[in-house]
């Protein structure tokens, strides 16, 4: 299973699609796990939003454990019904000036990769990111002519508490994260990539 959390930060009082919201996937069974004759004992029920665990090792009358989340997603969701359901508006703040974020977190396996990232063909299996690509420069190209936007991109990796660019042109650097004295937040994660059209984009992945 795999879970991430997203949320539009805003200056005014939190709205309806203004707070924290967590949601669920359910991956399926991989197959390995098919042929050690595994089967799912996690449920995703997506018009309640709610999740089932069954104990293989309980008694057969020992009821599942039920989870409730903002979305759940059985393991037949398509990548593109996820962005439009738990990351589209994070986006479209975004592109109204509000901060915004969109993570996924999980233990190794969980689907986390083929969530964010996907892959670039088919184009049904491209996931959060590159949806996101879309829709910030099909946007743009909609805006009219007194509108101008800059979209700039960074792609950081921390893993075992290092930090490296992976847009850097050598990303095996490591990178020191340092605390900016006058407003005590972190700094130096590396320069940021202007992005010109949605294709451009795909590479960073």
């Amino acid at each position: 299973r795999g879970g991430f959390f997203s949320t539009p930060m805003a200056a005014e009082p939190p709205k309806k699609d203004e707070a924290v919201k967590v949601v669920v996937r359910v991956r399926p069974l991989s197959r390995k796990e098919k042929q050690d004759g595994h089967t799912a004992q996690t449920i995703a029920y997506e018009d309640r939003g709610v999740v089932t665990c069954q104990n293989p090792k309980a008694d057969a009358d020992d009821p599942p454990k039920t989870f409730t989340f903002d979305h759940v997603f059985s393991d037949t969701v398509t990548q593109k019904h996820i962005y439009d359901t738990a990351a589209a508006y994070v986006v479209e703040a975004a592109l109204k000036g509000f901060n915004g974020t969109f993570f996924c977190y999980g233990q190794t396996g969980a689907g986390k990769s083929f969530t964010m990232e996907g892959a670039p063909d088919p184009p049904e299996l491209r996931g959060v990111i590159p949806h996101s690509f879309t829709h910030i420069f099909d946007t743009v190209g909609l805006a009219n002519a007194e509108q101008q936007y800059l979209i700039r991109a960074s792609y950081l990796e921390i893993y075992n508490e290092e930090i490296r660019d992976l847009l850097s042109r050598d990303p095996k650097n490591k990178l020191e994260l340092k605390e900016n004295m006058d407003t005590g937040q972190p700094h130096e994660i590396g320069p940021l990539m202007v992005m010109h059209e949605h294709t451009s984009c795909h590479p960073v992945r």
